[in-house]
Parts: structure tokens; C-alpha cells; sequence
């Protein structure tokens, strides 16, 4: 992995099967271990601690005003919520998702977007098929709220919750939406042209600049509103989801792993989470 001269990269915990929809919540770093199938919350250390188990794979993380935790379930189509150490169901999503789920934001009202794969991303030959994404209410409710999106992934809100960002992976561009009160969707555009890139799983910093990981690149990739790259952090296996995070919010934290493949990830448990200090604090939701 190289970065900026001098930066020495740091691994905060290694062993997971394939992290994804890392957050940073309450002082730590929170991340779905998918081929596990559980949530765990790490400190700084590296001290970890299991939260829940989801036998369905979970994948996007959230949480209510309340504090109650949201995770998305990926195979079954669901958002799953955390009461009192019980996960009972939020929403269900099989009317809206045409594959499995994957990443979630959660606003500060509560309020969810979650994407979904929309094909068969291990059927052999690939057959790519627009997906739809789906937003949920604080009680549960859920409608579609945007169409036609490439493989949607990782999102972000901004600070003032008037524009979303979605990481479109099979589209190679991060597409915006202007966020009305009610949380409807509107005015869609490109946000940034990747030129090839790959989105995964991305964040947001107080420059408005977006981080995205790439899994083919296998790097996170730091770009402005159109496109110009500012920075880039390269790993030495696939980099599936970002995070900025760390007291002051300028750690970037990268989930890394040499397969995404669900029982070869959980044989090998190659993934990793790495760190990397960076100058701009990340904001917004996640």
C-alpha cells in the first residue's frame, strides 16, 4: 500500500471474511463483516466487539434518532433494526430490490436509502440490469425512490441533507439527486464521470469532495464534483469501502480483501481494515 511520503499505513484489524458499510458511530468504527455474517464495532486499538449476528448477510449500516441500530440484510431483501439486542424487521424490500441488497445512508430524521445489485453479480455469462433504489421512512415504510441505476452502492448525504450521492459500480460515476423535505428524489445528474473507475462504498469530507473505493483499482480514489482526481490511496488487495473517521474525522479507514467471493472470502478471511491519516474531516451521513 503507498500513500503520501512518510505516511506509514496502519492496520487496525485483519481477519475478516469481507468488510463492508464501515460508519463511524459513538468512537468507533462500525462494519459489516458479510461472509461472517455479523456487525461488529472496533476502537481504535483494534478491540472488537461483535453486535449481532445476520445470517443473511448484512451489509449497510444506520441508526434511528433513537439510537437503534439498522442493518441491511442482503439475500432476503430486508432492513433489520436492533431492539434491545434483538433484530426484528424494519422494512422489507422484496417488492422494490430485484436482487440482493447492499449498502444503506440513514439521515438524521431517520430516513433510509438503500441500493441493490439488480442482477446476478456471480451468474456466468455477467447480464448487468438497471436496479431501483428504494427509501424508507423512520416507521418503515418503504417506496422506490429513484429508477434505472447501475449496480446503486454506497450514498452519502450532504451536510445540509439537500443533495444525495450515489455510487453507481456498473455505471463508473457518482450520480446526484437533489433531496426535497419529504425525502423525495429529484433533478438526477452526473456528479462525476469516473473514467472507468469502479464505485464501491463511499464518504463524504468537508470540502465536498468524495471518497470511493475501488475494488478493481484496488485503491481509494478522492474526487471533486466533475471528476478531477485530488488524491488516491492505493492498497494491496481490493479496496471495497471507505470511511473518514477517528476523533477529528481525518482517518480514512479502508475494507480491503483479496476476494469478494462469498466462500472463498469466509475460507481465506483475507480482509482487512486500514487506516490512513488524511488533511480534510469527513461530514454528512453516513
Amino acid at each position: 500500500m503507498t500513500q503520501t511520503p512518510g505516511v506509514t499505513p496502519h492496520v487496525l484489524i485483519s481477519g475478516l471474511a469481507f468488510g463492508e458499510g464501515p460508519r463511524w458511530h459513538d468512537g468507533r468504527l462500525w462494519l459489516s463483516d458479510m461472509h461472517r455474517h455479523v456487525v461488529l464495532a472496533v476502537d481504535l486499538d483494534g478491540t472488537t466487539e461483535e453486535i449481532c449476528h445476520v445470517p443473511n448477510w448484512p451489509s449497510g449500516l444506520g441508526w434511528l434518532p433513537d439510537g437503534r441500530l439498522l442493518v441491511v440484510s442482503m439475500t432476503d431483501r430486508r432492513v433489520l433494526r436492533l431492539d434491545d439486542g434483538e433484530l426484528t424487521l424494519h422494512a422489507d424490500l422484496g417488492a422494490i430490490a430485484s436482487w440482493h441488497c447492499n449498502d444503506m445512508v440513514v439521515d438524521v430524521d431517520g430516513r433510509a436509502y438503500v441500493g441493490n445489485f439488480g442482477f446476478d453479480l456471480l451468474a456466468e455469462p455477467l447480464d448487468p440490469k438497471p436496479a431501483d433504489l428504494a427509501v424508507i421512512e423512520p416507521d418503515g415504510t418503504a417506496a422506490v425512490g429513484a429508477t434505472g441505476l447501475g449496480f446503486p452502492n454506497g450514498s452519502v448525504i450532504t451536510p445540509d441533507g439537500a443533495t444525495l450521492i450515489v455510487a453507481e459500480s456498473f455505471g463508473g460515476r457518482l450520480t446526484a439527486f437533489t433531496r426535497h423535505a419529504d425525502g423525495t428524489l429529484h433533478d438526477q445528474r452526473v456528479w462525476a464521470d469516473l473514467d472507468g473507475g469502479v464505485p464501491d462504498g463511499i464518504c463524504l469530507d468537508a470540502e465536498g469532495a468524495v471518497w470511493y473505493a475501488d475494488p478493481r483499482a484496488d485503491e481509494a480514489v478522492r474526487v471533486a464534483e466533475g471528476g478531477e482526481v485530488l488524491d488516491r490511496v492505493t492498497a494491496d488487495r481490493g479496496c471495497y469501502a471507505c470511511m473518514l473517521g477517528g476523533p477529528d474525522r481525518t482517518t480514512l479507514f479502508m475494507l480491503t480483501a483479496g476476494t469478494s467471493h462469498p466462500e472463498e472470502a469466509a475460507r481465506i478471511l483475507s480482509g482487512q481494515v486500514v487506516s490512513v491519516p488524511v488533511d480534510v474531516a469527513g461530514v454528512g451521513w453516513p
